[in-house]
């Protein structure tokens, strides 16, 4: 009996430790299913907001459903559902809110275009939201393309300087002979034949890379080193290249390409990713302190930026030239007030280049101000996840790579917000998803799937430390 007794309890030990190893092994492949499943019921929610905006807008102005979106529409939606199902094979644990938020914001953005072109008596392929429709398909393509390349985001720390060089490419491309071209008085697009790209917003992405690697190979004398000033610890002398090496980069989209939100972009990028690394306000400051410098300088000495400053200053000193784009905006917001006019009855058109540089105020004066707090709720979730993501990621290189992704878009936001509403100087940048353009939905497109394969290797790898 002792002997049975005691044969007894390892067995029965055993036997719970199974059942437990087996009941943990049946939780860990249902966890990603359900984090999928919500993910497809979110798509579908996502899609179905745009779908029902568009109808929305035919019943007000055509009092009948057309078939104007049909053609481009449905690839538009295979291609969300066939990145989905990408995705549920590449990154099973994947965040399941990051592809629904950009999906809906994209959706959004098409269905306002649309609005803005019955409004101008564009159909058929002259029409802006049909190219969008054609140019999110051909993102989200892209963008799945990337996600079965790239599989693990740790391969991107190896081409850190490969990036970088990228990165510098692409900025100075604009600027060759031939392909470069100049529009609304930036030179930031190529353009070869009807084909024209904008090649700043893949430079976006490269830079971003390189930063993360870069940051992470030398965070240590970025850091640790240099003196107190009022409680404050500055670096060294020495130390200072790569602030004002990407300082005077900056300056040079700004005098070359006269593109002011881009160079704001690159350098509030720089700099936000250079403090999550090193954890010194002392960055911050100098940067803060070079960019003032730099753009009150230019103010005073280069025309653009004189013109932008002028018209933010006082819209109204030329409400019919210079400052007509920004007085119409304002009205428009105006108008919406609370709630908005509703899908269709507005006058967004009459603000120009509403689709584009003006939809956040085309959104609010058709949906009010309640419709971009949700616009607005939208960006800070994906932003938010974003942070999360670099907050609890496995490896130095990630943290800092989905937290500048997130950066970008919260600087992004931030800056045509920003300049429609004249908290800041009116730029040349776009709403990510929301604004017509096939260079920003590509580049935005990238970012989300990088992010997806970032919050997928949280849950699936065991913690790293990079060392240079």
């Amino acid at each position: 009996m002792p002997n049975r007794a005691k044969n007894t309890e390892p067995r029965s030990f055993e036997k719970t430790r199974t059942s437990e190893t087996v009941l943990q092994r049946i939780t860990a492949i249902r966890a990603p299913r359900k984090l999928r499943t919500l993910e497809t019921a979110l798509l579908i929610f996502a899609l179905a907001i745009g779908v029902a905006a568009v109808i929305t807008i035919d019943l007000t102005l055509h009092e009948d459903v057309t078939p104007t979106l049909l053609a481009t529409g449905i690839p538009y939606i295979l291609a969300v559902f066939g990145l989905h199902l990408l995705v549920r094979r590449i990154a099973p644990d994947a965040d399941p809110l990051i592809m629904p938020l950009a999906v809906m914001l994209n959706s959004i953005g098409v269905a306002m275009i649309y609005r803005i072109d019955l409004a101008r008596g564009l159909t058929g392929w002259d029409a802006t939201s049909v190219r969008q429709l054609l140019w999110s398909t051909i993102a989200i393509v892209l963008a799945g393309i990337v996600l079965f390349v790239v599989k693990n985001h740790l391969v991107l720390y190896r081409y850190t300087y490969l990036f970088g060089l990228g990165a510098l490419v692409m900025l100075l491309l604009p600027m060759l002979p031939f392909i470069g071209h100049e529009e609304w008085g930036a030179r930031v697009w190529i353009k070869v034949g009807s084909f024209s790209f904008q090649p700043g917003e893949i430079a976006k992405i490269f830079l971003a890379i390189f930063f993360a690697g870069y940051l992470v190979r030398n965070r240590d004398a970025l850091s640790m080193v240099g003196k107190k000033f009022a409680g404050i610890r500055f670096p060294r002398g020495r130390d200072l290249g790569p602030l004002l090496a990407f300082w005077l980069v900056a300056m040079s989209v700004l005098v070359f390409q006269r593109d002011l939100g881009t160079s704001l972009l690159y350098f509030g990028l720089f700099l936000s990713m250079l403090y999550l690394a090193t954890g010194r306000v002392g960055w911050v400051i100098l940067g803060v302190g070079l960019f003032l410098v730099g753009g009150i300088t230019a103010s005073q000495t280069l025309p653009y930026v004189q013109r932008r400053f002028a018209n933010w200053l006082d819209p109204f000193a030329d409400p019919y030239d210079a400052g007509l784009q920004m007085v119409q905006g304002l009205f428009g917001m105006a108008n919406g007030g609370m709630t908005g006019t509703g899908l269709g009855q507005g006058y967004p058109a009459d603000t120009p280049v509403a689709e584009s540089d003006y939809i956040f105020a085309s959104l609010g004066e058709e949906l009010g101000l309640i419709g971009l707090f949700v616009i607005l709720a939208a960006y800070l979730l994906l932003v938010g996840r974003a942070l999360r993501i670099g907050f609890a990621g496995q490896d130095d290189f990630g943290k800092l790579l989905a937290a500048g992704f997130g950066f970008a878009i919260a600087l992004q936001v931030f800056v045509v917000v920003g300049g429609v509403t004249r908290v800041i100087p009116l730029t040349g940048l776009t709403a990510p998803f929301l604004a017509a353009g096939g260079s920003s939905l590509v580049s935005n497109w990238i970012i989300v799937v990088l992010l997806l394969l970032l919050s997928n290797s949280v849950r699936n790898r065991p913690k790293l430390v990079i060392r240079s």
